[in-house]
């Protein structure tokens, strides 16, 4: 059985989805596919299974009733993924903002000893494509803010492009995973690093998306800013198993 399979949650992504599914499928890797789709209005879901026709042992899709958040998403997936002995396990966006590429690289990362791969934009200089200078601040600030609060020398812990190995997923308990947005990704992050994983950045060019509407708000961020806080606090009182 192949070992390695992408996870893309979805809502509303009917204009990326199929190209984003025959992207990934077409790599020189044998990749599985797994789509979470939060019951998208547009028919996201309807793409996907028309698609399980041509990809049959190759494409899964699991279907969740409404918009229920990123970091939910992820651990439904990261369950079913465990649950099938997948050994390399990832994360991407479904709006070509990670180049499927890339995977590649992930992939071989953890190949080489890391037990989780980022995909970084902010390893080498700011590798940013189409985003307003606003919001390269942001994120890229949120990112100091966290290693400052966290002392983590990540230098992109709110990334979405990752690369776990099982038993990282398996170790972390994901019930305690609380944070659904930019909050999530840090909080799995620092999670892997407290167990003593070795978690890497690979260099990435993070291009924004071209298609469809973007799921980011100021919640989203307000959730992180104060969510990183409360992280850091709860950790002071946890004692962490080593991985």
């Amino acid at each position: 059985m192949p070992d390695s399979v992408v996870i893309i949650p979805t809502y509303n992504e009917k204009e990326n989805i199929e190209r984003m599914i025959r992207r990934v499928l077409s790599l020189p890797y044998d990749f599985h596919l797994l789509i979470i789709d939060d019951g998208s209005p547009d028919g996201t879901q309807n793409i996907v299974k028309q698609l399980q026709n041509e990809y049959p042992e190759r494409l899964f899709i699991e279907e969740r009733p409404g918009k229920q958040g990123l970091g939910t998403a992820y651990i439904h997936g990261f369950r079913w993924a465990i649950a099938r002995h997948y050994e390399y396990i990832f994360e991407m966006d479904a709006d070509f903002s990670h180049n499927p590429d890339d995977l590649l690289k992930l992939h071989q990362a953890c190949i080489e000893g890391a037990d989780a791969a980022i995909g970084s934009r902010y390893i080498n200089g700011v590798n940013v494509v189409n985003w307003p200078m606003s919001r390269v601040l942001m994120s890229y600030f949120a990112s100091v803010y966290v290693r400052f609060i966290t002392r983590v020398k990540i230098k992109d812990f709110t990334a979405g492009f990752m690369c776990y190995k099982r038993h990282v997923l398996e170790t972390i308990n994901l019930d305690k995973i609380k944070f659904v947005g930019y909050a999530f990704q840090i909080e799995m992050k620092y999670t892997a690093i407290r167990h003593g994983f070795k978690v890497v950045e690979v260099p990435i060019i993070f291009t924004d998306r071209t298609a469809g509407t973007s799921k980011m708000s100021t919640r989203i961020f307000r959730e992180a800013f104060l969510g990183v806080i409360q992280m850091r606090i709860n950790a002071i009182f946890r004692k962490y198993p080593e991985g």
